[in-house]
């Protein structure tokens, strides 16, 4: 019997993609210091919006490297997906803000 959740997607399949989330997650908010607002809440923020940009990340940027899969995911599109809706959800907040206060 598979381990298959509603969406079609395993456990393992999860966890992979929260762990990419978590570490462009930490890259971003404390490596970088991209982040609308510093603190613990934004940095789990980022990883529940990073761990849908790795769902959507072969989706949209195709499946690339078939040796880098593993339980379904394409880990190089993962990481480019989670990167690409961080920085777009950071950028669109903060231009957002910006425009309010000029």
């Amino acid at each position: 019997m598979e381990n298959v959740t509603m969406i079609g997607m395993s456990f393992l399949s999860f966890l992979i993609l929260l762990i990419i989330s978590i570490a462009v997650s930490a890259i971003l908010h404390y490596g970088l210091k991209f982040y609308i607002r510093p603190g613990f809440v934004s940095f789990l923020s980022k990883i529940v919006f990073g761990w849908i940009g790795a769902w959507l990340g072969s989706p949209v940027f195709g499946h690339w490297f078939e040796g880098l899969v593993y339980e379904n995911v394409y880990i190089i599109p993962a990481i480019l997906g989670s990167f690409a809706l961080l920085l777009i959800m950071v950028d669109l907040v903060l231009t957002v803000k910006s425009a309010r206060t000029s």
